[in-house]
């Protein structure tokens, strides 16, 4: 309980600054640009990376559809 209380008072301290000064409201905003844009980042990072196991598969599917396509142009060509 005492927990709680400790979380609205920094929740109303916070609102409080926020309602009263505009700086620190755009300060707010920019922040939570700031962690958006990171989470982007880092999600960019970990679906891409050659490293991950999703970006390896993905990369072999692509090379396997890939070869496929071209032996079957080759054959066609050889006909």
């Amino acid at each position: 309980m005492t927990s709680s209380y400790f979380y609205l008072i920094i929740f109303a301290v916070v609102s409080y600054l926020i309602v009263t000064d505009q700086s620190i409201a755009k300060l707010i905003v920019l922040l939570s640009y700031l962690i958006k844009f990171q989470y982007e980042k880092w999600r960019w990072i970990i679906s891409h990376h050659p490293k991950t196991p999703w970006a390896r598969f993905a990369m072999w599917r692509r090379s396997n559809q890939l070869a496929k396509e071209l032996m079957k142009e080759i054959e066609e060509k050889n006909r």
